[in-house]
């Protein structure tokens, strides 16, 4: 145990962020930088390193928490990032993105606040990064089997990895024309600069994994081609398909979609573009949903120059603690302010947008609400609460439905689907088609980038076994697990 007395004396203390003016004039990361190595060590001797460390439950990659809280709390750092890596590919982007149900877990957080789970996980890495600690670990061995992995998100990334430092010669294939998935196009800058990415992605060529972008399997080369090029292929395309808002006035200019608005945003940080072709700056905003992507469009907005952002949720206002029905050490469903919401803009709850208004040339110019108020699990209108509020632009962020079927992946492979249209598979991530295997939100449904690492090392070890008659690759969880919820 790092401070037997740290949970007493020592209390939460989180990252700091940089003063509102300041950080919506440019998109770099919101956080002071190096402000959490002053206070980390402190921060992981509030760690118990409880007899049951439920954080392990918590955290689907099973991270070693109190041991590397251990290591941090002596500046052990390189210790640290060793035992920070056995479970985890990639911990700088989940110490960036993830929403940390471990720290929802943490057995402190049943009377305290809990360990800095999160701000502790960032700063080993990134101190990791800085002391050179983090190198390339190709295979002594290579195997002679190939692999193809379509899709590099976190679960395509993290299969990809994982096979080939077991010895496999991996492809990874991605349609759009840069590495990274969502994480590269659906993640602002100000929550995780793409420099993170790109040195991961070299770290990975050096080991041995090959990248071919623009290239969508399915449209550019056919599926079942493919899986005759190679002997195993891992699907770890993503759930892309946006779930969208069928009224009156959908169909006017200025409602798009959050993957529209998102990735052309990012695509001006590339330097690909000077103004992107979607863009706030002078217009009232109106954003459609109430979750992470929802407060992405809020950051992004803000930082393009909109007159007024207003963030739209069907679900009542959650509470600031936890509800009785979601004890720990269960995620509880609780009302968070982020960076973006810190920024300004309005946030409206039980509300349902009725219809789209537009002007002559159609272009969207208002949005029509009304209250909504739940019975039997159903929101039901609450009659004379009809009202409109002024939008130019409206970005829909209401999650997604599935996996992309429209570019024939499916049908040429001949997969099949589950009842929610996810890809089927069995217990080693094995989908009804020899050799394919399907990880991260394509099999799973949308969900968290740990859960898409879980299942990325998770799908490898199927694979490794699938290919060689054995595997050492660990496999953190199966595809029917599911979080702490109720």
């Amino acid at each position: 145990m790092a401070d037997p007395k740290g949970f007493l004396t020592t209390g939460r203390e989180v990252a700091e962020t940089r003063p509102v003016g300041e950080r919506v004039k440019d998109w770099n990361e919101v956080y002071v930088p190096g402000s959490l190595l002053p206070i980390i060590s402190k921060q992981a001797g509030r760690c118990m390193d409880c007899g049951i460390p439920f954080c392990h439950n918590g955290c689907p990659l099973g991270n070693l928490i109190p041991e590397w809280n251990d290591y941090a709390y002596r500046e052990d750092w390189s210790a640290a990032s060793e035992r920070l890596h056995a479970t985890n590919n990639f911990p700088e982007f989940t110490g960036r993105l993830c929403p940390a149900p471990c720290e929802s877990a943490c057995v402190l957080g049943i009377n305290q606040p809990a360990v800095t789970i999160k701000n502790v996980e960032v700063s080993i890495i990134d101190k990791a990064w800085g002391n050179g600690d983090v190198t390339p670990q190709p295979p002594e061995r290579l195997s002679g089997k190939t692999v193809a992995v379509i899709g590099s998100g976190p679960a395509g990334l993290a299969a990809a990895q994982q096979l080939t430092r077991a010895g496999h010669t991996v492809a990874v294939y991605e349609r759009a024309d840069r590495i990274g998935g969502l994480l590269r196009y659906g993640i602002p800058e100000f929550k995780m600069e793409k420099s993170h990415i790109n040195r991961r992605i070299e770290q990975m060529r050096a080991e041995g994994t090959k990248f071919r972008t623009e290239t969508e399997i399915g449209r550019d080369i056919d599926a079942a081609k493919l899986r005759r090029r190679y002997d195993a292929v891992v699907i770890a395309a993503g759930a892309t398909v946006s779930r969208d808002l069928p009224v009156p006035g959908r169909e006017l200019n200025g409602v798009h979609f959050a993957m529209e608005y998102l990735p052309l945003a990012n695509k001006v940080q590339e330097g690909d573009l000077t103004v992107s072709p979607i863009t706030a700056e002078g217009k009232h905003v109106v954003v459609i949903g109430g979750g992470d992507t929802g407060a992405d469009c809020v950051g992004t907005a803000h930082r393009q120059g909109a007159l007024s952002v207003t963030q739209l949720e069907i679900m009542p206002r959650p509470g600031e603690d936890r509800n009785a029905n979601q004890p720990w050490p269960t995620f509880p469903m609780l009302y968070k302010v982020t960076s973006a919401h810190e920024e300004g803009g309005e946030r409206v709850y039980s509300v349902s947008t009725t219809h789209f208004e537009g002007d002559e040339d159609g272009n969207v110019q208002a949005l029509h609400l009304v209250e909504v108020e739940f019975k039997d699990g159903r929101p039901t209108q609450k009659p004379g609460t009809e009202r409109s509020i002024p939008a130019q632009l409206v970005t829909l962020a209401m999650g997604f439905t599935g996996t992309d079927q429209a570019n024939g992946l499916v049908q040429q492979f001949g997969l099949e689907l589950d009842e929610r249209g996810n890809v089927a598979r069995d217990a080693d991530y094995a989908t009804n088609v020899g050799g394919v295997f399907v990880a991260g939100d394509a099999g799973r449904g949308q969900s968290l980038i740990v859960w898409a690492i879980a299942e990325g090392r998770s799908a490898a070890r199927g694979v490794d076994r699938f290919l060689t008659g054995s595997s050492a690759l660990p496999a953190p969880i199966r595809p029917t697990d599911r979080s702490l919820t109720v």
